[in-house]
């Protein structure tokens, strides 16, 4: 990040649909996937091309379900992160909920080529969790890989985690590790 710079975060909602558009239609977009694959339902998942996944994101934004937050510089988004409610999610993994908490999943983060290396991640997270506790949210779980791994690096990598507090609770496949913050006590 250029030295001073002043980041906002903001909701995905009506309001800031067009600037979440913006971001993943921009170079190297994920205008493939929409942040659906791991919300899709068994139905929705038939439909994986970009403009479906698409309309269903958009469908949820206009019923008014959180999706996650868009990282601003000067008014123009520079970030997302996926934070929502763990049950708008498919089954991602993790310990099922304990008597009394409300747990918030971190599903993806997406910086632009030309921000990446910048702590953007640490940022990204940083308001994710700021997010999930004043939504009522007890924990807030996550899903990194190795920095190595092949595959799901868009869920982050387990030292950014590792650096915000996050503990790892288990694995959710062969790459996936389950981390977990407790937001009642950060």
């Amino acid at each position: 990040m250029p030295p001073g710079e002043k980041l906002s975060f903001r909701p995905v909602d009506r309001e800031t649909w067009t600037d979440f558009e913006s971001l993943f239609n921009g170079p190297g977009g994920p205008k493939f996937c929409w942040c659906m694959v791991w919300r899709a339902t068994a139905e929705e998942g038939r439909g994986t091309s970009g403009a479906v996944r698409h309309e269903q994101i958009h469908c949820r934004i206009e019923r008014g379900v959180p999706v996650g937050l868009l990282a601003y510089a000067e008014g123009v988004p520079v970030g997302w992160v996926s934070v929502a409610p763990r049950d708008t999610y498919r089954r991602l993994g993790g310990p099922e909920a304990g008597e009394g908490e409300v747990i918030w999943s971190l599903a993806c983060m997406f910086t632009p080529r030309k921000r990446r290396g910048q702590g953007m991640a640490h940022r990204l997270i940083g308001a994710a969790a700021a997010h999930a506790r004043k939504q009522g949210a007890t924990i807030l779980e996550a899903y990194p890989v190795a920095a190595g791994a092949p595959s799901y690096r868009f869920m982050g990598f387990v030292p950014a985690f590792e650096k915000a507090g996050f503990a790892m609770v288990g694995k959710a496949g062969t790459r996936r590790h389950v981390m977990r913050l407790d937001l009642k006590v950060t």
